[in-house]
């Protein structure tokens, strides 16, 4: 096999990785905790009325920490997602699309359009 541009071959299947599948695992639990959290938070901030004063500092420091737990989980499932879309940015730039375009321009000779839905 050559380091080419990666060609899709007709007949071939869908490919299963189970990295991939125990990363959405793991992301839809990261999703989970983070929805708990905000849960939490919510809870949290409608107490704050029947929170004595002597516990008011206590009670914001509970949730300036909820928060900071939250912000942490969305800037870490930011930083994955912008891994990801690199990854598969690479992977893009490996394929060979060659033979799908003069397919669609085949096509498109074929059957023209306008370019308007249902044309």
């Amino acid at each position: 096999m050559s380091a080419g541009p990666l060609r899709a071959e007709v007949g071939i299947g869908m490919v299963y990785s189970p990295r991939l599948m125990e990363d959405r695992e793991r992301q839809h639990d990261d999703l989970g905790d983070l929805e708990e959290k905000v849960d939490e938070l919510e809870k949290l901030t409608d107490s704050l009325d029947d929170v004595p004063e002597e516990e008011l500092v206590e009670t914001l420091g509970a949730a300036v920490e909820l928060l900071a737990e939250i912000n942490a989980g969305i800037e870490g499932r930011l930083d994955a997602a912008g891994h990801e879309s690199r990854e598969i940015g690479e992977l893009l730039g490996q394929v060979d699309f060659g033979p799908f375009d003069e397919a669609m321009e085949e096509h498109e000779k074929r059957e023209p359009t306008t370019g308007e839905p249902g044309a």
